[in-house]
């Protein structure tokens, strides 16, 4: 078929940690960053690879970038010039001393049963007895002097192996012997795992850049440090969703528009540091977007971006559209708002989140045959219509560990049944730029990919008191900033900028899983309290009080956050 005939769909994944490094001690608090490395984005690399028809937009956040690099400098030095490792769990893998406290050992071996319980653990019977044993230890903490060394490096090895991706798992032998011994674990076998991970980090921007040179994937970016942009403009906005919200004391974010611009503008340089070329487009953080954030993000080059599809919604309700109610006349398009030149695309919530939350549990090829099944209704909407594009975007990490063998064979499936599907054409937000028209808006409410609105991240007293601390900061910080010179100010800045990600924003409040609320916002209280020191004030003592609380129950994954399987 010709391809104007053909649907055209965009797959987008969006690639994100927030900084778990302390920046003055260079120690990783939390591990994700290079565990979601080993298995989620090397998987998700690989899927593409062995389907090369098939094409899809990749974002990544900044952060996530630089982390990568700095995991795999670390990996690099500790094996070939024995240099620290600075991540407490990926150090204790390769260290011939285990820790001799107890107290560090039954944090370690807590750490390690932070996996997905059923497709992650009990997978592997090995790993379920040590889990199992583990869990025992744990509840009595008396016993601890029986717990050998042996069964801790076995306990790291097999959380190491489970966190692997499954293209790994199936295709490395070194790592098929690891799992057919399945116990007794030597150094050199610990050392032998690190190697495979090192190499796996190491390659693993090369991958997307190649996959990019071809023209399979697009490339993208988020604003530096994931800032929500409209909060950082103007808090009152988070009204035109939800009008009653409570804001913070606050009146506004001190500088907004300045830092605004500045996350813009590094997330550009550090995109192109690594890719060596300039991005098209940008998925803001959550899908956040305003009409002021539009304008910024238009300013500094992009050509694109990407909501949700509720914030499409509310705005069509606001300007009275009367064609908003069928899915085929107002979502699958491409717009521009008002006198704003830059593109917009909103995702389908219930295809992407078919995919995030309920194929999970289905044999894949159900699952995909229903996707497709799906699609092809679409396509029959909008046979008439060339101009149409499906827009799927999701968190490129978390729901895969849901899945039957980190979705290894739904994956497979997927990409390879809609690459080749008569019906369909896979492509780009850039390539639709050229291909489709752009509809008016004439107006934007704004909201991001939940709910439409902004209040995972403002509007709840302990968000709110989050922005207040946060607030307090920057007004010292810009009191100070002209103390400060050359590297010491950009240290400070660059500290400044990961306080204001919106990770700890999204934590806080809500019936959040206790144990990632405590992780999230000690560590958010660690990176304010690191600004203070940079800038030369005392921190205020409240900083050394937990300010949060989550209610509900712990979450295996460490990024695993309730409603975001299908977005970042």
């Amino acid at each position: 078929m010709p391809d104007d005939s053909r649907l055209k769909v965009v797959l987008c994944w969006h690639m994100h940690q927030p900084q778990y490094r302390d920046l003055l001690s260079n120690v990783y608090h939390l591990p994700w960053t290079y565990l979601h490395a080993i298995k989620d984005y090397t998987d998700m690399a690989a899927h593409l690879e062995a389907v090369p028809g098939a094409r899809a937009v990749v974002n990544f956040a900044p952060l996530l970038l630089e982390q990568l690099e700095e995991y795999a400098k670390q990996v690099e030095g500790f094996l070939t010039n024995s240099w620290a490792i600075r991540d407490p769990v990926l150090a204790a893998l390769a260290s011939p001393a285990l820790p001799p406290a107890d107290e560090q050992r039954v944090m370690l071996i807590k750490t390690c049963l932070r996996a997905n319980e059923l497709r992650m653990i009990a997978r592997y019977p090995a790993y379920q007895r040590l889990a199992e044993m583990g869990s025992w230890f744990i509840e009595h903490p008396g016993s601890l002097n029986y717990l050998s060394n042996q069964f801790l490096a076995d306990l790291l090895v097999w959380y190491h192996l489970a966190w692997l991706g499954e293209t790994v798992r199936r295709s490395d032998v070194r790592i098929r012997r690891l799992l057919d011994q399945s116990s007794s674990y030597s150094l050199h076998d610990r050392r032998e795992l690190l190697t495979v991970i090192g190499e796996l980090l190491s390659n693993l921007i090369p991958r997307y850049q190649q996959l990019a040179a071809r023209g399979q994937v697009e490339l993208s970016v988020t604003p530096y440090a994931h800032p929500i942009s409209p909060l950082l403009l103007d808090f009152s906005c988070a009204h035109e969703a939800v009008p009653q919200a409570p804001l913070p004391l606050l009146p506004r974010y001190p500088g907004g528009e300045e830092q605004a611009r500045w996350h813009i503008r590094e997330g550009i340089e550090t995109f192109r540091r690594y890719f060596g070329f300039q991005p098209v487009g940008c998925w803001p953080s959550e899908g956040a977007v305003s009409s002021a954030s539009l304008k910024l993000m238009a300013e500094s080059g992009f050509r694109w971006t990407a909501s949700g599809e509720s914030v499409l919604r509310n705005s069509l309700t606001r300007a009275h559209h009367a064609d908003h109610h069928a899915k085929e006349a107002w979502l699958y398009r491409h717009y521009t708002v008002a006198d704003n030149s830059i593109g917009c695309f909103f995702r389908d919530d219930g295809l992407s989140d078919l995919i995030g939350f309920t194929y999970a549990t289905w044999h894949a090829d159900d699952a995909v045959n229903n996707f497709v099944h799906h699609l092809e209704n679409i396509a029959n909407c909008c046979r008439a219509h060339p101009e149409h594009v499906v827009s799927i975007i999701m968190d490129g990490e978390n729901a895969w560990e849901h899945y039957p063998d980190n979705a290894y064979h739904f994956l497979s499936a997927f990409y390879r049944r809609l690459a080749e599907h008569p019906r369909f054409e896979l492509t780009t937000f850039s390539d639709c730029l050229t291909t489709i028209p752009a509809k008016p808006l004439r107006e934007l409410v704004t909201g991001s990919w939940v709910y439409g609105t902004l209040s995972t991240w403002i509007g709840e007293a302990d968000k709110n008191r989050g922005w207040d601390m946060l607030g307090d900061a920057k007004r010292t910080f810009d009191a100070t900033v002209n103390q400060l010179d050359g590297d010491h100010l950009e240290r400070a800045r660059r500290q400044l900028a990961v306080c204001e990600g919106s990770d700890w924003f999204w934590w806080f409040g809500g019936d959040n899983p206790p144990t990632t609320v405590a992780d999230f916002e000690q560590l958010y209280r660690q990176h304010l309290t690191n600004l203070y020191q940079l800038i030369g004030v005392e921190p205020p003592e409240y900083l050394a009080q937990v300010f949060t609380h989550g209610g509900g129950e712990p979450v295996h994954g460490g990024t695993m956050r309730p409603g975001q399987l299908s977005a970042g």
